[in-house]
């Protein structure tokens, strides 16, 4: 078996896509009305966007009758600041909770979760 993609689902998956290929410098494969594909130029797994007509935005903290977050991305990057301002040049939020200093929750225009973090 391989994993070959993570599936999020959007409202927009050309958009979201757009967002991830620029935050991740990854070109899109597939382009479809409802599919788009990201894929590494090394052949590693990649990110995959279908049409959810009926999105909901997770909430984050959990709350109460909310929304809950089912997944979220790991990020990993070499300057935790500079990666936090291009994410947020791309078009993410950064969360008001952080749970720690080495980590930036995020989220991406869908309102889907994403970490960024580093080793320092």
């Amino acid at each position: 078996m391989k994993l070959t993609s993570t599936v999020l689902g959007a409202p927009e998956p050309r958009a979201l896509a757009e967002f991830y290929a620029k935050l991740l410098g990854w070109p899109i494969k597939t382009d479809e009305p409802e599919w788009v594909t990201l894929r590494p130029d090394d052949g590693g797994a990649g990110l995959s966007f279908q049409l959810e007509t009926e999105h909901i935005r997770p909430v984050w903290p959990p709350a109460d009758g909310a929304q809950q977050m089912q997944l979220h991305l790991d990020i990993e990057v070499d300057d935790l600041e500079t990666a936090t301002a291009e994410a947020t040049a791309a078009g993410a939020v950064v969360a008001d909770f952080q749970p720690q200093e080495d980590v930036r929750v995020c989220f991406d225009p869908a309102g889907h979760p994403f970490c960024l973090w580093t080793r320092e």
